[in-house]
């Protein structure tokens, strides 16, 4: 039993801030609910581990069990959400902070499932049918969203773009 908890510890403190990095995109920028998603994924990867620790890719089994955890926290929470008016400062650095701003408030008002296509398509660099696999969806459905939703975001970014791209 020792060793299955140092295995997954190792594992967990190893993956651990890339499944955060993932979360907080999910999440459209919300440190916290990031954090409490990767733990509640963590916890439940923790739950079934002698499962997981046999996958043939343990970082897709778990970045599933992550954004499947997400849609459904989604679904339940639905009426939850709080909008703020600020986004809190993001995991790493960008040359453009008002860009990145202004994308994860975007991807924050898109769907949860849209939301996830695009950051597994575009963020994890999954190939389409990686990315059907993990959220249990035909690769034609992926196609679907991953367009649909990225014309939605350029919508969403559209009225800011002047303002993005020359610095005012």
């Amino acid at each position: 039993m020792a060793g299955r908890h140092e295995e997954f510890e190792a594992y967990a403190t190893l993956r651990g801030p890339h499944l955060f990095r993932t979360a907080l995109l999910l999440t459209g920028g919300d440190w916290h609910q990031a954090e409490d998603l990767v733990q509640t994924a963590l916890a439940k990867v923790y739950a079934s581990w002698l499962r997981v620790r046999g996958a043939d890719n343990r970082d897709a089994y778990v970045r599933t069990v992550l954004v499947r955890t997400h849609i459904s926290a989604k679904r339940r929470r639905q009426s939850d959400e709080l909008p703020v008016s600020v986004l809190p400062d993001g995991a790493g650095t960008t040359s453009d902070p008002a860009l990145r701003v202004a994308l994860l408030q975007a991807l924050g008002r898109l769907p949860p499932k849209d939301r996830a296509v695009l950051v597994l398509r575009y963020w994890e660099d999954r190939s389409v049918e990686q990315t059907a696999a993990e959220l249990g969806l035909r690769p034609g459905t992926v196609r679907n969203r991953a367009s649909g939703a990225l014309r939605r975001l350029r919508e969403l970014l559209a009225a800011e773009r002047d303002t993005l791209t020359t610095g005012s």
